[in-house]
């Protein structure tokens, strides 16, 4: 289990630690975005090549099965697109702009007293984060080989309170919106309908599935926090002795 802290710059030493645990025959359960961010189509082929398996549910989504759903329960479906609310941080502060008429900065400051934004916040605000967490979905759903580099990525710094209040006179509000639809894959403030699934508030987090059957399906929940990534940790635990389990029985 790899649950060092996230380094998008050269994604070490989870990265060193993930391929010589691959190389060592092992099985790896990570919440750490970085490796899968930089290096995931090559971190998937050598798992296949060393017949282990890699799982890393508490990466998007937190306690919500994000990934779990599109792979297995639209498993005879086809997906077509992925949009979604994808980090907490940002959207509690548009929400917080949105709704009690806060500047950026304002906002930003609750949300670093209440424990939801680090002291050093680009991770969360620059978009990186929905970045690392688009990457995943692109590559482990749609197969998409990308790395962080292939995201075209802006974050809410520049979102202003006129912005926002355009919006709203036409319904709207602003969220950043990771997406991903055929060769385009993007991090961006975006305008979104208030009564869209995707609208949700505080720190929600929210993903839609586009597919070619089964129409918009959206998940909701909270996307971070100790007990619920530990959750997400235990899922993946249960799904590779599952799959082991089936392995010694066929």
């Amino acid at each position: 289990v790899e649950v060092t802290p996230v380094n998008i710059k050269d994604a070490e030493p989870a990265l060193s630690h993930i391929t010589k645990a691959f190389k060592t025959g092992k099985h790896v359960v990570t919440t750490n975005k970085g490796p899968l961010a930089l290096a995931m189509p090559a971190l998937t082929e050598l798992a296949d090549y060393n017949n282990v398996y890699l799982r890393f549910s508490g990466t998007v989504g937190g306690g919500t099965p994000m990934l779990e759903f599109a792979k297995r329960c639209l498993a005879g479906d086809k997906i077509l697109a992925i949009k979604g609310i994808l980090n907490g941080t940002t959207n509690y502060i548009l929400t917080e702009m949105s709704q009690n008429r806060v500047t950026f900065q304002e906002a930003l400051a609750n949300a670093q007293k209440l424990g939801y934004a680090e002291r050093e916040p680009s991770m969360d605000i620059d978009g990186f984060d929905t970045a690392c967490k688009v990457v995943i979905l692109a590559n482990w759903i749609l197969n998409n080989k990308i790395t962080l580099r292939d995201v075209d990525r802006t974050g809410i710094r520049d979102v202003s309170l006129k912005a926002l209040d355009e919006a709203s006179k036409k319904g709207n509000t602003i969220k950043l919106i990771g997406s991903i639809d055929g060769d385009s894959t993007t991090v961006k403030p975006t305008e979104i309908p208030k009564n869209n699934a995707l609208c949700v508030s505080g720190v929600l987090n929210a993903v839609t599935f586009f597919t070619e059957f089964a129409g918009e399906q959206t998940l909701v929940g909270r996307g971070a926090g100790g007990m619920e990534t530990a959750s997400a940790v235990l899922r993946d635990l249960l799904d590779i002795r599952h799959k082991l389990a089936n392995k010694i029985l066929t």
